[in-house]
C-alpha cells in the first residue's frame, strides 16, 4: 500500500508540474511575457515545483530530513544523474558566456548552504536571507538583460521556447494552473506519507529516503526538459535548466521552507552530504566556466560521483 501512495503521489507530481508549466507559459503568451523571462522565471520555478510542494509539506508535518534531504539530494541528482545521463546520449555544448554568471550564482548559492549550516539549523533569519539573495538574482538578470541580446538572454529565451505553445482558451489555461496546483498539493501529501513509512519499515532514515527516493522523484520535471532540449539539439538549455533549478531549489525551496520551521542541519548532513553537495557542484562550475562542452568522459565522471555517493552515503549512515 505505502509503494502505491508513492507511486501515485510522485505521478501527480510529475503531471502536476507538467500542467502548472504548461498553464503557466500560455498565460504568458496571453500577456505578452517575453520567451526571455518564460525562460528565467516559469520554466526555473515550475520544474522545482514538485520539490518545493513535497519540502514545505514535510516541514509542515513534522519531517525536516526529508525536506533538506529533498533540496541536497536533488541538487547532487541534478548534476550527477541528469547531466550525466544526458551527456552520454550526445555532447552538450555551450556558450560560456551563456553560462558563466548562473554558475557563479550556483556555486555561490551552495556555499551559502554551507555557512548558513555551520549554526546548526537553517533559521528564519537563513530563509529571508535565501530569498532576498534569490530575489537580487532575478532583479540582477533582468536588469542585465532586459536590453542585451547576449548568450545568456538567449539561453533563457530559448528554455521559454523549449515549452513554448501556442496560447490556449482562458478557460483551459485557468483549469491547467488550478489542477497542476491541486495535483502537486496532493501528490505531495501521498509521496511524503508513503516515503516515511517505508523508510520505518526498512529501518532507514528519513535523510537517506529524502536524499534519494523522494530526490529523484521531484526531479523527474528537470530531467524530462534537459532529455527533452538534448533529443531536440538544444545543449545549451539542457544544461542550463538544471544550473537554473539548483539556484531556485536552494534559495527558494530551502529559503520558504525555513521560514515556516526551523531546519536542524545535523547528522550526515553536516558530515557528508553537504560536502559531496559542494565537490559535485564546483565541478559542474568548474566544466561551465572553463570549457565549451560536457563530453562523455565529463559525464562519466559525474555519474559514477553520484553512484559512488550512494553508496558511500548508505554504507556509512544506512
Amino acid at each position: 500500500m505505502n509503494y502505491i501512495m508513492v507511486i501515485a503521489g510522485l505521478l501527480m507530481l510529475v503531471s502536476g508540474g507538467e500542467l502548472l508549466i504548461r498553464g503557466a507559459m500560455s498565460a504568458a503568451d496571453k500577456l505578452k511575457v517575453s520567451p526571455f523571462l518564460s525562460g528565467l522565471i516559469i520554466v526555473g520555478f515550475g520544474t522545482s515545483m514538485p520539490e518545493l510542494i513535497v519540502s514545505v509539506n514535510a516541514v509542515i508535518n513534522n519531517n525536516p530530513s526529508i525536506a533538506l534531504g529533498n533540496i541536497i539530494g536533488s541538487n547532487i541528482g541534478n548534476i550527477g544523474l541528469i547531466i550525466g545521463v544526458c551527456g552520454l546520449i550526445a555532447p552538450l555544448s555551450f556558450q560560456q558566456s551563456a553560462l558563466k554568471r548562473d554558475a557563479i550564482v550556483m556555486l555561490g548559492a551552495t556555499l551559502l548552504l554551507v555557512v548558513m549550516g555551520l549554526f546548526g539549523a537553517f533559521s528564519m533569519l537563513s530563509g529571508l536571507l535565501m530569498i532576498s539573495a534569490l530575489f537580487a538574482y532575478l532583479g540582477y538578470t533582468i536588469y542585465k538583460e532586459k536590453h542585451h541580446n547576449s548568450s545568456s538572454h538567449q539561453l533563457h529565451k530559448n528554455e521559454g521556447k523549449e515549452l513554448h505553445k501556442k496560447p490556449h482558451k482562458t478557460w483551459w489555461v485557468i483549469l491547467s494552473i488550478s489542477l497542476g496546483l491541486a495535483f502537486l498539493i496532493i501528490g505531495a501529501q501521498l509521496f511524503v506519507d508513503g516515503a516515511t513509512t517505508i523508510a520505518s519499515s526498512l529501518g532507514v532514515s528519513d535523510a537517506l529516503i529524502g536524499l534519494t527516493l523522494v530526490a529523484i522523484g521531484t526531479s523527474l520535471p528537470e530531467f524530462t526538459i534537459s532529455l527533452m532540449a538534448v533529443l531536440r539539439k538544444h545543449m545549451d538549455v539542457a544544461v542550463g535548466n538544471v544550473v537554473g533549478s539548483n539556484i531556485f531549489n536552494i534559495l527558494g525551496i530551502l529559503g520558504v521552507s525555513s521560514l515556516i520551521s526551523p531546519i536542524p542541519f545535523d547528522g550526515r548532513f553536516p558530515a557528508f552530504d553537504q560536502w559531496a553537495l559542494l565537490a559535485v557542484t564546483l565541478m559542474l562550475a568548474l566544466f561551465l566556466l572553463f570549457g565549451h562542452a560536457i563530453g562523455k568522459l565529463k559525464s562519466i565522471l559525474l555519474l559514477s560521483f553520484y553512484i559512488a555517493y550512494i553508496t558511500v552515503g548508505y554504507q556509512a549512515f544506512g
